[in-house]
This record gives structure tokens, sequence and C-alpha cells, in this order.
């Protein structure tokens, strides 16, 4: 894929590593298309793009039907995407198993993982036809490892992402379809909030910030067509890994 005509769709564009992510593929000469929930947030994004032909989409991920409609008119004004990146995620704020109620569970599972499955459902059958694309998938550690600081439901959900993942690779793969699963640790982002414990400023500092995971889709981005990177782990230099 050359980057002079290279297009991008973004979830979850509005703030933290998807708002990054989109600046950052908008800096190599990519077409953006911005999708989320919040439509004035997805505006600022578009400012800090900077590209006249930036699209704005609010959609919900877990919504099946919005995804297809609003699919419908990212290809209309685009013709194709070559680059999709599901990043749209989400956690709740009561995550052990004591206190996670079925509520909760359905939404991490609706945005985390079947709202991946509602974009690729979108967009990889064009990909299909023009025999190329990229789709990447921003999952977490939560996802190799299941942890007690993300929750089980959401470890359940991101599992299941990289599973997604993992499996459009392999069945994709010999179609010139390539994907990949990015795995960052502790991101500076607004899902913080949602912690049963405030995170410290010092801590904030000291981890991975939005731009060093859309740094990560650039690079998968730039890659040539021949060049699968299946899995990604990214993580804050200080703490462990292990």
């Amino acid at each position: 894929m050359s980057n002079k005509s290279l297009t991008a769709l973004v979830t979850g564009a509005g703030s933290g590593i998807g708002q990054a992510s989109a600046v950052a593929l908008a800096g190599i000469g990519t077409r953006v298309a911005l999708v989320g929930r919040d439509g004035a947030k997805l505006e600022a994004t578009r400012k800090l793009v900077g590209r006249d032909d930036t699209l704005v989409e609010p959609c919900d991920v877990a919504d099946r039907a919005g995804v297809d409609a609003m699919a419908e008119r990212v290809l209309s004004a685009f013709d194709h995407v070559d680059i999709l990146v599901c990043n749209a995620g989400t956690n709740v704020r009561d995550r052990s198993l004591a206190k996670l109620s079925p509520a909760d569970w359905d939404l991490m599972i609706a945005t985390n993982l079947t709202g991946a499955f509602n974009l690729v459902h979108a967009f990889l059958p064009g990909m299909r036809v023009r025999g190329e694309g990229l789709i990447i998938q921003i999952c977490s550690i939560a996802g190799l490892r299941a942890s007690l600081l993300g929750g089980a439901g959401y470890s359940a959900s991101k599992f299941g992402q990289a599973a997604l993942g993992i499996g459009i690779g392999r069945e994709e793969g010999p179609r010139g379809i390539r994907s990949s699963v990015i795995y960052p640790g502790e991101v500076n982002t607004p899902i913080l909030d949602a912690r049963p414990v405030p995170v410290p400023q010092e801590r904030k500092d000291a981890i991975l910030q939005p731009e060093d995971v859309a740094a990560a889709v650039r690079f998968l981005a730039q890659l040539p067509a021949r060049a699968n990177i299946p899995e990604l782990v990214i993580k804050p230099t200080v703490d462990d890994w292990a």
C-alpha cells in the first residue's frame, strides 16, 4: 500500500489512543475517518488532525445497524478503507467478580469484543475484494494474561478481541490482508477514570502515553504489504513483564 492514497478508520477517536493514532496516521499522509460516540470530541480530534478531508462519524460500535450505516457513509466518501483501527473500549468501576453486574459484563463484551467484530464485518469484505488491507486491534496486556487490575470481565473481552485479531490474520493472510493485535500495558487515557482507586499523577506520568501506542500503529501502517506483525506487546519501562 502506498501512503499517497491510504485511508484509515479509527474508533474511539475522541480521546486517548484513538485520537493519537488518528493524528499519527494523518501525519504520514493518510485520510482518516474518526468514529466515536461523542461528536464534539471527534470535532476536537479533527482540528488536531488538520486535514480538510477528515471524516467525523459519531457512532456506537456496539450498535451493529449503526456501524453498518456508518460504514456505508465512509465507503461512499473514501471508496475504501485500507487501515481499520479497532480501538474503542471501555471498563467499569466494580470489577471484581463479587461486584461485577451482568449489565457491566454485557457492556464490556458489547463494546470491546462485539464492537470490534461489527467493524470487521463491515469493512473486511471490501478488503477481500481489493486483496489488501490492515486491521489493527488495540487490545490490552489483560488480553494475554487475565488481570485483577483490569478485572475478569475486561480481561475476558480482551482475550476475545485478541482471538478475533489472530483469527483474521490466519484466515485472511493468504488473501493479502494483514491483522495485528497490539497489547498495551497501562496507558494514561481517560479509561483510568473508571478505576476503583484513583491513579496518582506520578503513576500517570510514568506509564505509557497515548502517542506511544500511536507510534506502534504508525509503524504497522508503514510496513510493506509483504510484512506482518501478528502480535505486539508495548508496556511501560517501569513495569515488570514476567
